[in-house]
């Protein structure tokens, strides 16, 4: 069996971190698959996902990381190039398993949305479970 949703989120400025892990959760729950996997991608050039601890500090951390690997300015392609050379380096899909009916993860772990874009915008998410 195979399930879809699209999801919608507003993100205000770059860097931002978005929770997703309860509307993924939520997602596979509508779904009623009980062992398979679900599929997470955004539909963009510029959107990242993350999956790992979610506290603030770290947060803070994830966004210094970022701007030290990839910094805002310094490239040819100008404007958002920054915003394209981090989607290079985090994926713009995540896959997770599905167990009776839960996504499995770990204790620590939350999926989140990273806005790597240069303002917020509307964030498209298409969301697959696939299983029985």
């Amino acid at each position: 069996m195979i399930y879809t949703k699209t999801l919608y989120i507003e993100t205000e400025k770059t860097g931002e971190i978005v929770d997703l892990t309860h509307k993924i959760e939520g997602v596979v729950k509508e779904s009623k698959i009980k062992d398979g996997i679900v599929h997470i991608f955004a539909p963009h050039a510029t959107a990242v996902f993350a999956l790992t601890e979610l506290e603030s500090n770290l947060s803070e951390d994830i966004s210094e990381l970022l701007d030290n690997i990839i910094p805002k300015e310094g490239w040819k392609h100008g404007g958002n190039a920054y915003s394209h050379l981090r989607s290079m380096l985090l994926p713009p899909d995540k896959t997770m398993p599905v167990r009776k009916g839960r996504v499995v993860r770990g204790t620590w772990q939350y999926l989140f949305f990273i806005e790597s874009d240069v303002s917020g915008r509307l964030r498209k998410i298409e969301v697959t479970v696939i299983g029985e």
